[in-house]
């Protein structure tokens, strides 16, 4: 089950259940992921799998832009399991003691995108700069935002962002709708998008990849099914539908079969 983020965030007062003693509970009843919304579909379908081979489990999915999403965390929100798209937004939760050992479970890369037919004739980072031209970035905080000013900055150019958004797929559909000619996400985003988006390929992107981690938070509600679900998301099965949507395995993982690292 899908919710919006900010009906998540108005329970974060709500009373949470201390997790059993024992570590021998049956993994059983609900859970809630805030998850980064460049996972949007594939923890869609990894809650599925999650569900099917524990019955009697219901994940309830909250998607956004990561540093909100661990906003939501920090000021009491009652969430078991959290899936950050970058290193430093992670840090926030475990230096802050929610939670400790997170594990990198996938990576992927940015890359342009524009609208099918590339209205706009952009070929490059530098045209992220022309004035003349409407382009879409994420906000600095957000881990999309961070990742494109590295790669600005590696590139020496100074873009010129008409638009700042708050999450990844935000910055999408100002593609998608043909608002922008621009913009800057994941990969897996434009694979996402289909025959709407084009995307452009840009050299300095292996160079401020996406890493994503994902934790069991100290105070979930669930802790045993928390713990089970970080483990499913590490797994042979989440693993290959995180392949199939584009991203790889992080270091450390071995793939399942028919997955490629690269």
């Amino acid at each position: 089950m899908l919710v919006p983020l900010g009906a998540a965030l108005l329970v974060g007062c709500a009373p949470v259940t201390p997790a059993p003693a024992t570590s021998d509970v049956a993994v059983a009843g609900p859970i809630v992921v805030f998850a980064a919304a460049s996972l949007t579909e594939s923890f869609a379908q990894i809650a599925d799998a999650f569900e099917a081979e524990n019955p009697g489990t219901t994940v309830t999915l909250s998607h956004g832009g990561s540093s909100a999403l661990a906003a939501g965390i920090e000021s009491g929100a009652p969430v078991d399991v959290y899936a950050a798209a970058n290193a430093e937004t992670m840090a926030r939760i475990t230096g802050a003691g929610l939670a400790s050992s997170p594990e990198v479970f996938a990576r992927t890369e940015l890359q342009i995108a524009v609208p099918a037919g590339n209205p706009g004739n952009v070929t490059g980072l530098a045209d992220f700069a022309d004035p003349d031209r409407t382009i879409a970035l994420c906000a600095p905080e957000v881990p999309c935002g961070s990742a494109s000013a590295r790669v600005f900055d590696i590139a020496g150019i100074t873009p010129a962002p008409d638009t700042l958004e708050q999450d990844v797929r935000s910055a999408l559909t100002k593609v998608e709708l043909g608002a922008v000619d621009a913009a800057l996400v994941y990969r897996t985003d434009v694979l996402v998008a289909g025959d709407a988006v084009q995307g452009i390929d840009i050299a300095e992107a292996s160079e401020a990849p996406a890493v994503y981690s994902v934790v069991a938070l100290s105070r979930a509600p669930n802790s045993p099914t928390a713990s089970a679900f970080t483990a499913f998301v590490l797994g042979g099965s989440a693993q290959r539908i995180l392949a199939a949507a584009g991203f790889t395995p992080a270091a450390g993982i071995t793939p399942a079969a028919g997955i490629t690292v690269d």
